[in-house]
């Protein structure tokens, strides 16, 4: 598609926009390790986070957030429980929600989890290349929660899940690649050629520090409730946002230890104007 990549990076600034104008409420039923982190990216990225992951609470409350993030890292009884109980919510009342099913595969208690939840159709499915695969495709899983698989390597499990299982899939790796149907709410009856949308910025020191990967779902699923349910534009400008302000911070961080607050500072203070700017997007319109 001629010219899809700068209209792409307009669109995620203009997203950007919406969520700052919003500050939309996003419930966050994820791992015990991330929490803290998780919800200071969505306040610094203009958003609100709610931990709400108790049985009984998570389902009314998927009513009323703008989305839901569920994050399979630390799946405990109660929250396995919630997490289900959340999703159906969603899925009932149209909240949009992202499925980030970490370290599935080879750990069978998140990876039976993460299967009953992707039969909710999530609007995102947000993981690494190996978590997937595991998910979508034939893959064991990676090494715990570190992908052994690069990008492309999912390219078309991602395409054959876009549309069909789930509204769109969005792969976290050196180069983020985002999977979607060509038409927004393509059904699998209509099935068709796929939208693949590749994000090139980011640093290596997202690997290095807790939740690089998990503030991402969280981030997408802000963008979700502002995109006007195209699950594909939610993922490509949650990634964008997310791997600008990451490359940003890295270029004045001396390490881990400093790049963790500094992305806190550069996604807080990212403007539109820099989506637009630094964003290296490109487009690929592809057989599913």
């Amino acid at each position: 598609m001629q010219n899809a990549a700068p209209e792409r990076a307009a669109h995620a600034a203009a997203l950007l926009g919406a969520v700052r104008a919003r500050s939309p409420l996003v419930q966050c039923i994820t791992n015990t390790v991330v929490q803290n982190v998780t919800a200071n990216v969505l306040l610094a990225l203009g958003a609100s986070a709610a931990m709400v992951d108790v049985p009984t609470e998570a389902g009314p409350f998927a009513r009323a957030a703008d989305a839901l993030l569920v994050n399979t890292g630390t799946p405990h009884a109660e929250q396995r429980l919630a997490s289900v109980e959340a999703a159906r919510a969603a899925a009932d009342a149209g909240t949009p929600w992202v499925l980030d099913p970490v370290a599935v595969g080879s750990l069978p208690v998140r990876t039976a989890l993460a299967h009953d939840l992707l039969t909710l159709r999530p609007s995102v499915l947000r993981g690494n290349a190996s978590e997937v695969l595991a998910l979508l495709g034939t893959s064991v899983g990676g090494r715990g929660v570190d992908s052994t698989a690069d990008t492309e390597d999912a390219r078309s499990a991602a395409l054959a899940g876009a549309g069909r299982t789930v509204g769109a899939v969005a792969v976290s790796g050196a180069v983020d690649l985002v999977a979607g149907p060509t038409a927004p709410g393509m059904t699998d009856d209509a099935a068709g050629p796929g939208t693949l949308v590749r994000v090139a910025n980011g640093t290596a020191l997202l690997t290095r520090v807790t939740g690089g990967g998990c503030a991402l779902g969280a981030v997408i699923a802000a963008f979700a409730a502002v995109s006007d349910g195209d699950p594909v534009a939610a993922a490509v400008a949650g990634t964008t946002v997310y791997t600008v302000a990451a490359e940003l911070a890295a270029q004045d961080a001396a390490g881990p230890g400093t790049f963790q607050p500094l992305f806190l500072d550069r996604l807080a203070a990212l403007t539109p104007e820099d989506v637009v700017r630094l964003a290296r997007i490109t487009v690929e319109e592809t057989a599913a």
